[in-house]
């Protein structure tokens, strides 16, 4: 059985490790009944995120810049679209999509405003391992690049070492090769809830640690680049403090999944998946929306 639904839901799985944060509050709690000291007097050094699962005090990643882009800079519309204010970037709107979406009407979406999409081109199976490509990997190519989308692509990943990362890698730059791509070659690593598999299929990612996925993610962005591609890398808010290294990965650009009405992810970043459940022309059912941020050079 195989994973075929990239982007799609799981977040929502991820968004809610509650005994990791339940732990994290109860801690907080006693210390300061015990100290009677305020909550920030005992977390001088840290700062306090968004996890998706609740609210956290994390130490920021030395050498990591900060993402600069205040709450008030966005703005909700009333079809569920968000849009940037601000005057520092050029925020393009943008969607990504799988076969998940079916059949696409790629001019109806570039008319609609939407100027660039990220287009899941394969996956790696959670169970036996293998590569599969998308089903409408080319056909969502080519229709996104005949309406003049620019364009990127993604690949699920299930690597459990940097060598099927980087082998990952070198099959999308391959699929890539036969069209114009001016976007970022992305990996996007997921956790797979065992609850939510086929009685009797394993998850082979299981055993994942934040510093195995990270070495995973090094080499993939590796490959891609060496290939002469841009590189990212794809995660939510929850593998963005507690997984992924980013020291390792500054090289690369980042994209976070944190739904909402603003960005509110701490460390820096050029792209941010804003829904899971958007509406766009062109598109029947849902979409995921995103952002991409273009600083403005004077």
């Amino acid at each position: 059985m195989w994973y075929t639904d990239g982007m799609k839901r799981l977040h929502k799985k991820l968004d809610f490790p509650f005994r990791r944060v339940l732990a994290v509050l109860l801690a907080a709690a006693m210390t300061f009944a015990l100290t009677g000291c305020s909550v920030r007097e005992l977390h001088i050094g840290q700062v306090e995120v968004n996890t998706g699962a609740g609210t956290a005090w994390i130490t920021p990643a030395r050498g990591v810049d900060r993402f600069d882009i205040p709450a008030a800079d966005f703005s909700a519309g009333a079809d569920g679209s968000v849009t940037y204010t601000g005057t520092a970037y050029r925020a393009l709107q943008g969607i990504d999509v799988s076969t998940f979406q079916q059949d696409i009407d790629w001019q109806a979406v570039a008319d609609s405003g939407i100027a660039f999409a990220v287009i899941r081109a394969g996956y790696r199976g959670y169970g036996k391992g293998g590569i599969v490509e998308d089903d409408r990997f080319r056909q969502n190519v080519a229709g996104a690049c005949a309406a003049g989308l620019r364009v990127g692509l993604y690949f699920f990943s299930q690597a459990v070492t940097p060598e099927e990362a980087a082998e990952e890698a070198q099959w999308l730059v391959d699929a890539a090769r036969d069209y114009k791509i001016d976007m970022p070659l992305v990996f996007d690593w997921e956790n797979i809830d065992q609850s939510t598999v086929a009685a009797g299929d394993t998850v082979r990612t299981a055993e994942m640690t934040g510093e195995d996925v990270t070495a995973c993610a090094a080499a993939f962005c590796e490959t891609v680049t060496a290939a002469g591609y841009d590189a990212a890398v794809y995660g939510n808010r929850w593998q963005g403090y507690y997984d992924y290294d980013f020291a390792q990965l500054k090289d690369y650009a980042f994209w976070v999944s944190a739904p909402g009405t603003a960005d509110d992810f701490y460390y820096a970043h050029d792209f941010w998946q804003y829904s899971y459940d958007g509406t766009v022309p062109g598109i029947s059912g849902s979409v995921d929306r995103d952002l991409w941020f273009v600083p403005i050079t004077t």
